[in-house]
């Protein structure tokens, strides 16, 4: 990270060593960061205002640099991302929750800024988003049309991404020695260890693959590898899982690995007559607010619940 300034670059590596974050969202705090500081040397005039942001350097940025910004400069910056680089709502929040961690870091936790600039930096309002999710019927005939050399890989994979509603990074990291009965540990975000349960359509695809995995594969303990007996990619599932869902004429634009958590968790609700609490455990979520998205899906559900009522057979 030689193009970023020290003080951003200590911030990053306290979120992943002490934080435990995961590489993907420091990914995203650099990102988001980096932009905000590029920006704000337009802003302070040090480069000219039409020096396309890629060119900006900002290795040089000092904490008397840092000091010197305030609330409205963080408010500049978040309309900037809005008007000239057409960020959602939703980008938006995400790239005020970076700012905010940054700068209590600075303020609270390795003092080196007095006072905070983003205390009262507000985060755009979000639209609750309906999750993208394939039908009962549709995810029984994605089963259905899997099939060539790696048939049996691809099945398993595909099972456990609609069973157990496993993130693409959990499923690629998964390793043998983490099987236990009918239980499979993963790592989720943040690199917390989770339990998941699986039932008896995941440990019959496992099987069935585990009888043709090859033997002599370069990663040991790795559950699926490639064809060069390789741990599999995050890349290669993306690849192999539209694969199948273009097979089973499904539209790939709309559906993907993350759309195949979000049919698992579904059916899981619609069909498993799980509570809110349990499908938050099973998915891994930090927060039950993020797993209540699945609670606006099932229309009929609610409709069932209001004729169950005692009170409905009474007329007047």
């Amino acid at each position: 990270m030689y193009d970023i300034p020290l003080i951003l670059e200590d911030f990053l590596n306290y979120l992943d060593t002490i934080k435990g974050k995961s590489k993907n969202t420091v990914k995203e705090y650099y990102y988001d960061l980096r932009i905000l500081l590029k920006y704000l040397k337009i802003r302070y005039r040090q480069v000219d205002r039409d020096t396309p942001l890629e060119d900006i350097e900002i290795s040089d940025i000092d904490i008397d640099f840092i000091k010197r910004i305030n609330l409205q400069d963080l408010f500049a910056f978040i309309s900037y991302t809005d008007k000239e680089r057409n960020n959602k709502n939703y980008t938006k929040a995400r790239k005020v929750a970076s700012i905010k961690s940054f700068f209590n870091y600075l303020n609270n936790i390795v003092n080196l800024i007095d006072q905070n600039p983003a205390n009262n930096l507000e985060t755009p309002k979000t639209d609750s988003r309906h999750p993208t999710y394939l039908t009962l019927d549709e995810s029984r005939k994605l089963l259905d049309v899997i099939d060539g050399q790696y048939k049996e890989r691809d099945y398993a994979i595909v099972t456990l991404f609609l069973n157990c509603g496993l993130r693409l990074s959990e499923l690629v990291s998964i390793d043998i020695t983490k099987i236990k009965a009918d239980t499979l540990t993963v790592i989720g975000k943040g690199n917390k260890e989770r339990t998941i349960y699986l039932n008896d359509a995941c440990l019959d695809a496992i099987d069935e693959y585990l009888k043709v995995r090859p033997k002599n594969g370069k990663d040991k303990n790795a559950l699926f590898l490639s064809k060069r007996k390789n741990r599999l990619s995050v890349r290669a599932v993306q690849h192999l899982v539209k694969k199948h869902l273009k097979n089973a004429g499904l539209d790939t634009d709309k559906y993907s690995t993350h759309k195949l958590r979000h049919t698992a968790a579904t059916l899981m609700y619609k069909y498993g007559n799980v509570d809110i609490r349990a499908l938050q455990q099973i998915l891994g979520h930090e927060s039950v607010s993020t797993t209540q998205i699945y609670t606006h899906i099932d229309d009929d559900r609610l409709r069932k619940a209001v004729k169950k009522n005692p009170l409905s057979e009474i007329k007047k």
